[in-house]
């Protein structure tokens, strides 16, 4: 193919290939020539034109295909353009030769076909250059039209259209005559042709004016003869065209000056012109129609759909949404005219049809061209129609005045206009939510007051319509459903006997029942009480008064049906009574059943029927509803009613001969009854004598439903496509779901029904449905619940009675003829393909050979039907029996029979279906697994899709090719190319006007892509051969005019994108998406979004900037909006618009998935883009209030401002948008979140005002800090909206601003924070939240932005902060209101979700201030005196404590009351008895499960703050007064009930209190689910800890050891689950305080003990503490083993090395350093401080026990650490083990006489051990000595003495202090000589040895310093330590030994001074020695004055010395400044002497 890139053939290439692949390589000449002519030069053109010219005409004259004479004739066009374009009337006389030529042969027609593609385009291209032969031209092809065959008039109309728009007003000559011949075309038996006509009108009509003047009737009368049997795509055009017209007929166009004599048409005289269409079929006043001929006044449903679909919408469309606005009242006027006229409601399909038709009109312009005001407005307008309707009604039913009186044909005509009138009202209330509160609130209209005086209209349609409304009313306002229940029982309570009053009030109820299930806040549970004694008082009172039995009964069953809808929470309170209704409704016993029948008449039977019908109905909705209700003792109850309705199916037909037709209507609403109970009770639920009522007298009325002669009705579209493989129902253009017209064309293919209407079975009015239900009539809803029950009653059949219903059923399709033959076909073929169904889901069998063979019969039958439809179920039906049967030889000879019939037949039906058939066996079966039976499918279906004289075949053929490579996967590899090639070829050779074959085209090349798959990629021949022809193939269909086809050609390309990115070119892909983005086809813009969304996840930049370049490059289209949208705010503004015009889920979910990619992609990098257009977006509301600018008006004078009177609304300009949807503005809000959510993973400058502005100034970067006051501006728009979702969306935003932005500091003033500015705007945004109307979920999250904010500390004023504070307080007066309010407007559980969120906002509050305040309020203070206390700790923290407590008694009471809620609620199942029956505090016993996650999102904050409550006040109770508190808390008010009987001590209210902290805490600790929130886990352990810091509950948990275990194994379970380092830490400080709190439990018994038994001596106390006498430790019993275990997890996880099976491993002994972060080191400390206390909570015995471990573990961690094996951070732990190790040593355990012998010989192997890291093949040059010397001293200091002097003990501990003092290092010799310091100053048993045996050692060094004296700070600093030492040892000795060793410690220090010379010139570390040693002898001097006296007199030289030293001393003290004087001593730097020693 690369050889066709150039600008000239390659003709010697192309003659190479044979015919298929020239093709080809033409046509990809042609792509790449029209790609390269507009950038090659003009020069370069006109060199080469002629030869262009030549090979182009070569082309035109050689047959080209449709695609290919499209693509030539561009390019002809473009020669001409760019090069000389003298020479085009060459080509164009040229292409009039071809067009004039007498050739009819069929070759001859391509060639003639791209002459005409050719002379339009160069028309178009060339415009006046060719104004010379136009006339010739055009006679030309008008002329040809005559004599064309469809294909020629279709190129001919498009011919003339491009003619038309290239000359425009020049071509005005020829007008008429191309007028006559469209007008010819427009009524042309070939659809495509009537397109084309279509478009050339649409194209004349720009130039034409008479087209929309004095022609305008006879084109509307036309136009109306075009939708005559049309087709969509026809509509469409048609529709449009005319829609067009009239747009300019009622408005023309400014540029067009008005003819002489001509008048302005008025809207009335346009809309006459139509509804002459709409009701008389286009008949006009003077003409008669052919139906009219025919002796018909009926008008072609097709007629009224065009006219509705497009023409009404277009018209409208054109003229905008201010013209529908000023001109609504008028063209509602007309449109209910059309409703109500005589001659669209001549039958009950008709009128069902003219409903839909302006219904859609309605729905299609007021929904998307109408912004909420003026939709509003339009609300406005409805109402006062409903009302003028009403009184047109109310005149009729009173007769006093005659003159006044109405017609009944006007009361019947208002109907219509009403249900039409009503059904809109309600679907503009749905769509504008709670926004359409103003029209609640507006008197002038009384909105309410008018739906439901229509519920008292005599006809049911407009009863019904009514209470649809009021559901819409109350979906969009869920406050009103509560209300409106109210109002509608007391009316129809008040109303009982009136007939229309009980059916339309019982219809509101039902429907607002309905509407609960779409309110997420629900309804009170009173109402359902409300409304079941409604229902049973009309069902009991039915009889009393026979003119409005029948109404009594069907409102009491319908309420009851809708009272299921409410769910079997609710419903289990009524069953008992709904049981017994459905019983009195049957015959107690089949002798009653049989006495019914003699007695009775038509009426009684009537109500009868009905009645049952209702009971049965009730039943379906119960099952439906509250499946977890039918238990088997229910089943056993419904099943004897059902069986009576059964036992009733014989008694119809001899009922309808007693009472005639009358009672057939009522005797088939029953069937339809009985038959859908029992499909949904299914068969294994009706055992024993039902099975066999039901399988004898079911089954023969089911097939007398099936193939009776009665029943006529043929529900083909409504039983068939569900049971059809979906990707089949393509084949059958039947894709009403992918047009936006579905709602009114699904009529034309609905039979002769017209459609489902709301009337044929009012108890849909309560399902769950957006839109209003359409439920069919009952003859077809029969058949289709026949068609169900069969195949789920036959697979339980035996096999000959199978065997025989199967024969019935072949018999009757044999002996029937015509229609009726096709009706009982198509019953019978879907009832078994329903039961093949069935049989396949219950894995069951159908049969032996004598079922299989009529089951097949039957199937293949149909296969062969004419019946299309029919045709795919057939083989949807033979796969699924391939599937039942499973029998691999029945498979093979089906196949083979499938094969036969398509080599021998010859017609369409037979071919089709069998070439289905082929590729549907093997659907079931896991795919084609056969590499022979594939090519033989492949053959054939080959063969077949060349068969260009049947285009069904090819379509079908070519759809099966798809499926079979679907289902062949890698297996179908070597026929890939071959069916590449293939599907080109067909492309590029199938007409244009065989669409179908082009879709089945493009499925089969989508299906071969996907097979292919990432081979796609490689770079070989053959696969880059197959590439081309993928890419060839999508161009194809880019170009084809049928939408469909281009939207299956941009499927191909993003598969092909998905496996071959860098082959599919995004800059042709992306300008084709946008141009097709605002398509009219919904099919085509879900392929775009499609498309666009997968393209975004990758390249979401370059797919932006394609399109914006795509607009730059294409200023002037068609599509203006798209090009404006793009250019103003690019292609995600483009998409943003679209979203907001949708309807379609599925389209609306890829938008937003789209833009969210997008987002994802580029919005850090185009912060300021993304961000206005959020704003943008939120801005454009019809509503300026709500696109309020908000600006903060703080004066400067220091005045502080309050948040009401800051905001001032202004009104903005538009911006690119315009009165867009709430719905799209909540999806901006939410993307603000997803930008500031995707800052935080980025740059840290997003959150850092300093660092945002500093990096600005070196790059253009943005930051998300500088766009702060736009967040806060976009979050206070949304939140003060009137729209409750987007309040929600709004407040979100904000508590999502508040956390992320509460710490940024304002650099400008520093100690301020930046969100400090905008108090204002959160306190304004917030206080609508807390008004009295707003919903719950609103105050809800306004309560959690509180306390957010609050929590933020950003607000340091306190009284900036008692304005958030006081919105909390008003908030929590309602909860304390409580739940038993009488105005209450939601489901109790919404009271439930509020208070809970309040109490949890205050209590993060209360948390906030107790911590931030610095202190716990002190145990007993009264609380005054806790506020001044606090008030100390700064002024935040102190002023929100204070504000707090004002209500604190009041909170602590409810936070009590919610966690006892919340411990019942826990409870499990088996408890749920005890369980109080009138619910709790917060919660109702009907609302338990609704209330469940509310209080799991809540307790975890209330329980920390109930907690840190009781902390403060030490669980000492004080008097609280009455708390504001108005009603009781909890049924037993946590133990402070008032009543005598139940008073509990101060003792026993808090026990309750701590067991209920403690089990709620255990409960959720013992199994915290992987979605629980670390926050709870945090929660929880924090309030543990508050608890375990009060000495009372402390002292509780120690007194109870099974509670201490417990605790202590859930804490070592969530340890050991949850690697969080906060939750570690927290746990082993808890751990830690239960250790703590049964140590001093030990303690006090010991205490007590001993005080008890007088005994003087600790050794004669009693044994307490773990392990007793024995010393054992039982796991799960010990508290000690618990702790142990705990422990050991936490350090082995951390030191692996400890563990002995660890130690040879990678992280053990050999292993590499393990790095230890500083959280590492606090949890072993924590550690090693829990293990070091566990020998005190023992007795002597357990702590012998215990002792070797802990010792282990404290001496390995101490090893550890030693050899600076743990990495840096090990230091940390240096001060925790010796702490721990002298804890251990201290412990009484080891001085108890029962336990002392063995602790002295375990602390002895320790000190052993301890000592043994000094031998040689331990020590090593990063060996910590200084840390083994202290843990040495430590010993030495605190063991007994019977350890440490112990020999060799001691000998070897001297021998490591001597080695340690002949260290050259000066750190370890400074601390060897402080740790000897210790010594010497301890015990004389002690120090004695070391004094002994170190002290002359020590001497030497230190006389050796004279001579080498310290040349650095550390030798200086050891020194000093030295003589520190020195001086112990002398203070250690006796008085009387003392002067002598003064004696030699003075000289010592008059050795370190120096004279006078040497001090000068001396380094400043001799200088400090010598100060030091001066200060020391000044000090010491004094002290023993004989001594010092004594040596100075015998030494001269050393008193000489000394004076030298004092006067120098003093001369410098002198001199120097006070700022020298004071001269530090050097501390130690380290300083574990103090801590430990």
């Amino acid at each position: 193919m690369e050889l066709a890139h150039s600008l000239l053939l390659n003709e010697e290439a192309c003659s190479q290939l044979r015919e298929p692949q020239r093709a080809e390589f033409v046509f990809e000449w042609l792509r790449f020539l029209k790609k390269l002519l507009p950038v090659t030069d003009r020069a370069d053109v006109k060199q080469k034109q002629k030869r262009l010219v030549e090979q182009l005409t070569t082309v035109l004259t050689s047959s080209p295909g449709p695609p290919t004479r499209w693509l030539l004739a561009d390019c002809l066009a473009l020669v001409y353009r760019v090069g000389d374009s003298l020479t085009s009337s060459l080509t164009v006389d040229r292409c009039n030769d071809i067009i004039r030529s007498k050739d009819d042969s069929p070759s001859f027609l391509p060639t003639r076909l791209a002459a005409m593609a050719c002379l339009g385009v160069l028309y178009e291209q060339l415009g006046r250059l060719l104004i010379n032969s136009f006339k010739e031209t055009v006679a030309n092809l008008l002329k040809a039209v005559k004599s064309a065959e469809s294909q020629g008039r279709c190129e001919i109309m498009l011919c003339i259209e491009k003619i038309q728009k290239g000359l425009g007003i020049s071509a005005m000559s020829c007008h008429r005559d191309i007028y006559k011949a469209a007008r010819t075309c427009l009524t042309d038996r070939s659809m495509a042709v009537r397109c084309a006509a279509a478009k050339c009108l649409l194209e004349l009509q720009r130039e034409a004016v008479f087209l929309w003047s004095t022609e305008l009737e006879n084109v509307a009368t036309l136009c109306f003869r075009a939708c005559e049997g049309s087709n969509y795509d026809v509509r469409v055009a048609v529709s449009k065209l005319l829609g067009t017209l009239l747009a300019s007929a009622l408005e023309p166009r400014q540029a067009i000056a008005p003819r002489p004599g001509s008048k302005r048409n008025s809207l009335e005289e346009v809309m006459e012109l139509l509804s002459t269409g709409f009701l008389r079929g286009g008949a006009g006043f003077l003409r008669a129609s052919g139906d009219m001929l025919k002796g018909t006044s009926s008008v072609s449903r097709a007629v009224r759909v065009g006219i509705t679909q497009q023409t009404c919408v277009v018209f409208v469309s054109i003229l905008g949404g201010t013209w529908l606005e000023t001109h609504f009242s008028s063209f509602l006027a007309l449109l209910m005219e059309w409703a109500s006229h005589s001659r669209a409601t001549q039958c009950p399909a008709d009128t069902v049809s003219s409903r839909r038709c302006v219904s859609f009109i309605l729905r299609a312009t007021l929904g998307t061209l109408l912004g909420e005001k003026a939709q509003i407005a339009a609300a406005k307008e409805i109402c006062q129609t409903i009302s003028k309707q009403k009184k047109i009604v109310d005149a009729a039913l009173h007769e006093g005045n005659t003159e006044t009186r109405v017609s009944p044909a006007d009361v019947a005509a208002s109907q219509h206009v009403l249900v039409c009138a009503l059904l809109e009202l309600g679907s503009l209330l749905q769509d504008l939510s709670s926004t359409a509160a103003p029209l609640l609130q507006d008197t002038s209209i009384g909105m309410i007051d008018t739906v439901i005086s229509v519920l008292l209209h005599p006809n049911a349609s407009a009863r019904l319509a009514a209470a649809w409304c009021l559901r819409c009313v109350a979906v969009a306002m869920p406050a009103q459903v509560a209300v409106l229940l109210d109002r509608c029982a007391e009316r129809l309570n008040a109303m009982k006997s009136c007939p229309e009053a009980v059916a339309g009030y019982s219809a509101a109820i039902a429907a607002l029942l309905g509407a609960s299930q779409l309110c997420p806040l629900g309804i009170p549970h009173s109402k359902s009480k409300v409304v079941m004694t409604l229902a049973e008082d009309l069902l009991r009172s039915a009889a009393q008064n026979s003119r409005i039995s029948l109404q009594r009964t069907q409102a009491g069953w319908l309420l009851l049906s809708a009272l299921s809808t409410l769910g079997p929470t609710v419903v289990e309170h009524h069953l008992p009574r709904m049981l017994l209704l459905w019983k009195c409704a049957f015959p107690l016993s089949m002798r009653d059943a049989e006495s019914e029948l003699r007695r009775g008449d038509f009426f009684t039977w009537q109500v009868t029927l009905e009645g049952r019908s209702g009971a049965l109905c009730a039943m379906k909705s119960f099952v439906v509803y509250c499946k977890d209700l039918l238990t088997d003792d229910v089943i056993s109850r419904l099943i004897p009613l059902v069986s009576c309705g059964v036992a009733l199916l014989n008694q119809l037909p001899s009922l309808a001969k007693s009472y005639g037709n009358q009672i057939k209507s009522a005797a088939n609403v029953f069937r339809l009854r009985v038959y859908e109970i029992l499909t949904l009770l299914q068969p294994k639920t009706y055992e024993g004598k039902l099975k066999l009522e039901c399988f004898g007298t079911v089954l023969k009325q089911l097939l007398s439903d099936l193939t009776g002669p009665e029943n006529t009705a043929c529900s083909e579209l409504n039983l068939l496509p569900p049971l059809c493989y979906i990707q089949d129902l393509a084949l059958l253009d039947m894709g009403l779901q992918d047009i936006d017209q579905h709602y009114i064309e699904e009529q034309l293919q609905g039979g002769g029904s017209g459609g489902g209407t709301l009337e044929y079975d009012p108890f849909t009015i309560f399902q769950k449905a957006k839109d209003v239900p359409a439920p069919l009539p009952t003859a077809s809803a029969l058949t289709v619940a026949a068609v169900q029950l069969f195949g789920v009653i036959f697979p339980h059949l035996g096999v000959q009675q199978r065997a025989q219903i199967l024969e019935q059923f072949c018999e009757f399709v044999r002996q029937l003829k015509g229609g009726r033959q096709q009706t009982v076909q198509i019953h019978v073929t879907a009832a078994f393909c329903c039961t093949l169904k069935c049989l396949a889901s219950s894995r069951m069998e159908l049969g032996p050979e004598e079922v299989q063979r009529p089951a097949l019969s039957l199937l293949l039958g149909a296969l062969e039907g004419s019946n299309p439809l029919l045709r795919c179920v057939a083989a949807e039906g033979i796969a699924r029996l391939v599937k039942v049967l499973n029998d691999p030889s029945f498979t093979v000879s089906l196949t083979f029979m499938s094969f036969d019939k398509l080599k021998t037949a010859r017609d369409a039906i037979t071919r089709t279906g069998h070439a289905l058939a082929l590729c549907t066996v093997y659907r079931y079966l896991g795919g084609i697994n056969s590499s022979q039976y594939l090519s033989a499918c492949v053959g054939v279906l080959f063969t077949l899709s060349q068969d260009s004289t049947s285009p069904e075949v090819q379509m079908w053929s070519l759809h099966a090719l798809s499926m079979v490579v679907d289902l062949a996967g890698p297996l179908y590899h070597s026929h890939l190319e071959a069916s590449f090639t293939l599907v080109l070829r067909l492309l590029l050779s199938t007409p244009h006007t065989h669409v179908e074959v082009q879709q089945s085209l493009g499925r089969c090349l989508n299906a071969l892509i996907t097979s292919m798959g990432p081979d796609l990629q490689g770079d070989g021949a053959s696969v880059s051969s197959v590439r081309t022809s993928c890419l060839v193939a999508c161009a194809v269909m880019q170009d084809s005019p049928d939408c469909l086809v281009q939207a299956q050609a941009i499927a191909c390309l993003q598969q092909l994108h998905m496996f071959a990115p860098r082959f599919v070119n995004l800059a042709n892909l992306v300008p084709s998406l946008c141009i097709n983005l605002y398509s009219s086809y919904l099919s085509l813009r879900r392929a775009v979004v499609a498309c666009l969304r997968q393209l975004a996840q990758r390249e979401a930049v370059e797919v932006s900037e394609h399109a914006v370049a795509l607009v730059k490059e294409l200023p002037r289209r068609d599509n203006t909006q798209l090009d404006v949208t793009i250019k103003e705010v690019g292609l995600e503004g483009a998409l943003f618009s679209l979203l907001d015009r949708e309807s379609d889920p599925q389209l609306c979910r890829d938008i937003q998935e789209t833009l969210v990619h997008t987002m994802s992609s580029g919005a850090e990098g185009n912060l300021a883009h993304w961000l206005k257009l959020c704003k943008d977006v939120l801005s454009a509301s019809a509503d300026s209030t709500a696109a309020a600018s908000v600006e903060t008006q703080q004066e400067e004078d220091g005045d502080r401002y309050d948040d009401s009177s800051v905001f001032h609304a202004k009104p903005e300009s538009s911006g690119p948008f315009n009165n867009l949807r709430w719905s799209t503005r909540v999806f901006s809000m939410e993307c603000v979140c997803r930008i500031i959510a995707q800052c935080e993973h980025g740059d840290p400058a997003h959150f850092n005002m300093a660092l945002a502005q500093e990096q600005r100034l070196h790059e253009s970067a943005d930051f998300l800090v500088l766009h702060l006051a736009d967040l806060i501006r976009m979050a206070f728009m949304a939140a003060t909206d009137h729209n409750d979702q987007l309040r929600l969306a709004g407040l979100q935003t904000l508590l999502v601003i508040i956390r992320k932005f509460s710490s940024v500091p304002e650099p400008e003033f520093p100690g301020h924070v930046i969100l400090e500015q905008y108090q204002a705007n959160v306190g304004a945004a917030l206080r609508p939240a807390f008004s009295v109307d707003a919903p719950p979920d609103v105050t809800a999250k306004a309560c959690q932005v509180c306390s957010a904010w609050i929590a933020s500390r950003v607000i340091s004023d306190l009284r900036d902060l008692r304005r958030v504070h006081q919105l909390l307080a008003s908030s929590l007066t309602k909860v304390q209101t409580g739940k038993d309010v009488a105005s209450q407007l939601y489901n109790e559980s919404s009271f439930t979700m509020e208070s809970l969120a309040v109490l949890k906002a205050w209590a993060e509050v209360y948390i906030t201030a107790v911590q931030s305040s610095g202190q716990k309020e002190s145990p007993g203070t009264d609380p005054q005196q806790q506020s001044e206390e606090a008030g100390a700790a700064g002024p935040t923290g102190a002023g929100l404590l204070k504000l707090v407590q004002t209500d604190l008694a009041t909170l602590s009471r409810l936070w009590l009351a919610a966690l006892q809620d919340l411990a019942l609620l826990t409870l499990p199942p088996q408890y749920s008895n005890q369980l109080p029956s009138t619910g709790g505090s917060f919660y109702t016993a009907e609302t338990v499960e609704q209330a469940r996650p509310h209080y799991s999102s809540a307790w975890a904050t209330i329980l920390h703050a109930t907690a840190l409550w009781l902390n403060s006040t030490g669980f000492i109770m004080v008097d609280e007064g009455p708390a504001n508190l108005s009603r009781p808390v909890t049924p037993t008010s946590m133990g402070q009930s008032s009543s005598l009987s139940s008073v509990k001590s101060p003792e026993d209210i808090n026990t309750d209190r701590l067991h209920l902290i403690l089990g709620i805490s255990v409960e959720f600790l013992c199994s915290p689910r992987s979605g629980d929130q670390m926050e709870d886990i945090n929660s929880c352990l924090q309030a543990l800890q508050a608890l375990l810091e009060v000495p009372w509950p402390r002292s509780k948990v120690g007194n109870d050891q099974a509670l201490s275990v417990e605790l202590l194994s859930v804490l070592h379970r969530l340890l050991v689950t949850r690697e969080s380092p906060s939750i570690q830490l927290a746990v082993l400080e808890l751990v830690r305080n239960v250790v703590c709190a049964a140590q001093e439990h030990v303690k006090e018994k010991r205490h007590s003990a001993e005080v008890d038994d007088g005994a003087a001596e600790k050794e004669t106390f009693p044994v307490f503490g773990e392990g007793r006498e024995t010393g054992g430790l039982v796991p799960g019993k010990s508290l000690v083993f618990g702790a142990l275990e705990l422990c050991l997890c936490t350090l082995v996880r951390k030191l692996p090395q400890l563990s002995p099976k660890l130690a040879g491993s990678a992280t053990g002994q050999g292993g590499q350093t393990c790095s230890l972060s500083n959280t590492d080191c606090r949890l072993v400390t924590s550690a090693l401080a829990i293990l070091s206390e566990l020998p005190s909570i023992c007795s002597p015995e357990g702590s012998v026990s215990v002792l070797p471990t802990v010792l282990y573990l404290l001496l390995g961690v101490t090893r550890e650490v030693v050899k600076v094996s743990i990495g840096t951070e090990s230091g940390q732990l240096v001060p925790g083990i010796l702490q721990a190790l002298r804890t251990v040593l201290t412990s009484p355990m080891s001085r108890a006489e029962k336990s002392r012998g063995a602790w002295t010989d375990l602390l002895r192997c320790a000190l052993h051990t301890l000592m043994e890291f000094w031998s040689e093949d331990e020590m090593g040059p990063g060996v910590d000595e200084v840390t083994m010397l202290t843990a040495l001293t430590i010993f030495e200091l605190y063991a007994s003495a019977d350890v440490t002097a112990a020999e060799p003990l001691q000998t070897r501990c001297i021998q490591i202090f001597r080695a340690s003092l002949e260290s050259k290092d000066p750190v370890v010799l400074s601390r060897c000589y402080q740790l000897l310091a210790s010594l010497f100053q301890g015990p004389s048993a002690v120090a004695r040895p070391f004094i002994l045996a170190l002290g002359s050692c020590l001497l030497s060094q230190l006389e050796g310093v004279e001579k080498s004296r310290p040349q650095s700070s550390a030798e200086l600093q050891a020194v000093q330590d030295g003589i520190r030492a020195m001086e112990a040892l002398v203070f250690a000795a006796d008085e009387t030994h003392r002067p002598m060793l003064v004696a030699v410690l003075l000289p010592l220090l008059v050795s370190l001074l120096l004279d006078e010379n040497a001090l000068a010139s001396a380094p400043a570390t001799s200088r400090l020695l010598h100060e030091s040693a001066l200060r020391d002898l000044m000090r010491i001097g004094p002290q023993h004055s004989a001594v010092f006296k004594s040596l100075m007199g015998s030494a001269p030289h050393m008193k000489a010395r000394l004076e030298a030293a004092v006067k120098g001393n003093q001369e410098s003290i002198n001199t120097k400044t006070p700022a020298h004087r004071v001269i530090s001593k050097n501390t130690p730097s380290i300083q574990l002497k103090i801590n430990f020693l």
